[in-house]
């Protein structure tokens, strides 16, 4: 199933004398739960109820979760890695540097592997 997307005309911030253009913007076709992604490993399973999937897909987030806190690069083999990452403001010196001021964004960086990688080079896409 392709990709949606839709083309949005837009301005340039750096440059607004500049003429405008227009760029695809993908639109989704909706969302799925863990519940449901739960279910759904269960049915292409014979050994496995989808209660069974949810418990150790509630698990993995925890344990994501709790690995990421600690600072590590969680690695999910061929799907890819993921990571926190953060932003901050410059200081003078070390001892300037005050981390409840200055650190002024946390986020989760995702890095696809071999598998998520091969998904986006074989991609395909539809204008709506």
């Amino acid at each position: 199933m392709p990709v949606k997307y839709t083309l949005s005309l837009k301005g340039n911030p750096g440059n607004p004398d500049a003429p405008k253009k227009y760029y695809a913007q993908t639109k989704s076709t909706g969302d799925i739960t863990l519940k449901e992604i739960g279910r759904e490993i269960a049915e292409n399973s014979t050994t496995v109820s989808d209660t069974d999937v949810l418990a150790v897909l509630n698990d993995l987030t925890k344990a994501l979760n709790r690995h990421l806190k600690a600072g590590k690069i969680v690695r999910f083999s061929d799907f890819g890695t993921f990571q926190i990452n953060i932003k901050s403001e410059g200081a003078e010196t070390e001892e300037k540097f005050n981390q409840k001021t200055m650190i002024t964004e946390v986020k989760v960086t995702f890095r696809p592997g071999s598998d998520v990688t091969e998904m986006l080079n074989n991609i395909k896409f539809e204008k709506l």
